[in-house]
């Protein structure tokens, strides 16, 4: 088990911070069957270091507590980015960890969505995991693999002793 250093605490904070005042400011476009949370690309930091799952889970758990779905969201949304960005950090490809946010949201989501709306399982998983797909995939996987070569931003995303 790790030590809880106060630069991991720190790093903690400020990820659970902008992952929630990101979605929360594009309201319109985090929730929903069709959503391009623009926030998920974020998720790739589980796989540069596994510190950063719990600002991640506890951003999304802070972000969900505004979604119109309410304590469902809260309940499955946060179970799914912690299935997600856990499975990354388990990686050995940035590319294939980029896909996990795509198939944990969009079965979870999907199937909440379903129960709690009475939406088709199938088309809204599908819709759920495109917009997944979309922001942590197509446009994430690559920012992220240009950002990561810069050594300042190495620097700062490499908090684990």
């Amino acid at each position: 088990m790790q030590k809880l250093n106060s630069k991991k605490m720190a790093m903690i904070g400020a990820t659970a911070a902008i992952y929630a005042v990101l979605t929360v400011a594009m309201a319109p476009i985090s929730y929903g069957a069709v959503q391009l949370r623009l926030s998920e690309v974020m998720t790739l930091l589980a796989f540069v270091d596994p510190v950063f799952i719990p600002g991640l889970v506890l951003g999304n758990f802070i972000a969900n507590l505004f979604s119109p779905f309410g304590l469902p969201d809260v309940v499955f949304g946060t179970l799914a980015t912690f299935i997600a960005v856990f499975m990354m950090s388990k990686m050995k490809s940035m590319l294939i960890a980029s896909f996990w946010p795509t198939i944990a949201n969009g079965l979870i989501i999907g199937l909440e969505l379903a129960i709690f709306t009475g939406a088709p399982f199938v088309s809204t998983a599908l819709y759920v995991a495109l917009g997944e797909f979309l922001v942590v995939t197509v446009l994430g996987y690559p920012v992220f693999k240009v950002v990561m070569k810069n050594k300042t931003i190495q620097n700062l995303t490499q908090v684990t002793d």
